[in-house]
Order: structure tokens, then sequence, then C-alpha cells
């Protein structure tokens, strides 16, 4: 079968999301480590949106880290990283759209903003999400397994997880904490940190400081 290709950025959690899932489904691939500030010449052939993650199979490119993970699914079935009943995977694609459109902003504004009353918003906003990832997802969803939806990984939890391990950032520089009571998502951050593919490409929390200092121009503790 034809190789994949990936490009990708070591810092960009969007990119990380399809390397888990790569890694995840044991599918060999290379890795294309692109430097987002200086970009090659060309790129946008390979992704038209001159962003990362995109992969190239073959002939065929892909763009746009929901996308490709979805693809990687339907051409890699196994091991299958979506649950198999209809309504299942109907209420995983339900939590990735959260990631996606509520969850991934809420935590880009309290990050990057400078404003501290816009981070003092985007902190309620993040806080009203996890409560909303513990009570109405962890806690009705994974049953006594320690993932999204039980005992096996999916690609709902490699959505999530990329910014679970960014988290010393925000508490560097917004002083913002998971709350201690939020016990489920507490567990699952532990649970998924300890998985073979995730902790084959981690970085350190001085990693993220390092990289995340240029975007927390203005620190404020907002808890």
């Amino acid at each position: 079968m034809t190789k994949i290709t990936i490009y990708s950025a070591v810092v960009c959690p969007f990119a990380h999301r399809s390397r888990l899932a790569l890694l995840e489904k044991g599918v060999d691939f290379d890795l294309v480590e692109i430097d987002l500030q200086n970009k090659p010449a060309g790129f946008t052939e390979i992704s038209p949106y001159g962003k990362v993650p995109a992969i190239a199979h073959g002939e065929h490119r892909v763009w746009e880290s929901a996308i490709i993970n979805e693809y990687l699914e339907e051409a890699f079935p196994e091991p299958s990283l979506l649950p198999k009943e209809p309504i299942s995977r109907a209420q995983a694609r339900i939590w990735i759209d959260f990631a996606n459109t509520r969850f991934v902003s809420a935590y880009s504004s309290l990050l990057r903003s400078p404003d501290s009353e816009q981070q003092k918003a985007a902190a309620v906003e993040l806080h009203n999400h996890l409560r909303f990832i513990e009570n109405e997802a962890l806690a009705k969803l994974s049953g006594d397994g320690d993932y999204w939806f039980g005992n096996s990984i999916s690609l709902v939890d490699l959505t999530y997880y990329p910014w679970f391990e960014r988290w010393a950032a925000l508490e560097e520089y917004r002083g913002f904490q998971i709350p201690d009571e939020l016990t489920r998502l507490q567990r699952w951050r532990q649970a998924v940190s300890q998985r073979e593919s995730v902790r084959a490409i981690a970085n350190s929390k001085e990693f993220y400081l390092q990289r995340y200092a240029r975007f927390a121009k203005a620190p404020a503790s907002v808890n």
C-alpha cells in the first residue's frame, strides 16, 4: 500500500491530532516538518490553505485535521477509532465538532488575548466547557472506562488531548487550572497521557512554555 506523508509542525496541536491517529492505527508514514514562519515553496500544492496538517497518500491530498482523521479511519479501518454503533458514531462527531467550534476557540482566546477582560470572559467560557465535558461526555459515555467511549481510545480522545498536553501554558501565563472536582476529566487526561502513541511524540512542559510565550504577552490570573 502507498505510504502516507504527513506535513506537520511540532508546535501545532491540530497536526498533533493526526500524528496520534497514524500512530494509533499503526500506519507507516513519512513525517515532513514545516516551519510555519518560513513555509517552503510549493507547500500550497500539498496544503491549499497553507496550514498543517496535510497528508499525501499516493496521488491524493487531504487537509484539515478532523477530515484527515476521518479519512484515516476509512482508509485504514483497523483498529477502529470510532464506535461501531451509528448513534455512538454520531455522538463522537458531535464531540469532535464541539472541540473544533467551542473548546479550541475558548482555549485560544484565553491564551492569546492581550486584554484582561477578554481573558476573564474566555476563562469563564472554558470552565463551562470543561464542566460540560465532565458531565455530558465522560460521565455519560465512558462508563467504567478511562476514555471518552469507555475502554477503547477513539478519535474524540485524540481530538482533545493535544490541548491538554499544552495546558501548562494556560497555567503559567493565565493562572488557569483544571478544577480538582472534575475527576473524570483528570482521570481521562492521565490515561491518555500514558498511551504509547502519546508518549512517543510527547513534548515537555518547558517546550510548550517556551513556544507559547509569545502568545501570552500580558499575563493575568483569571481563576
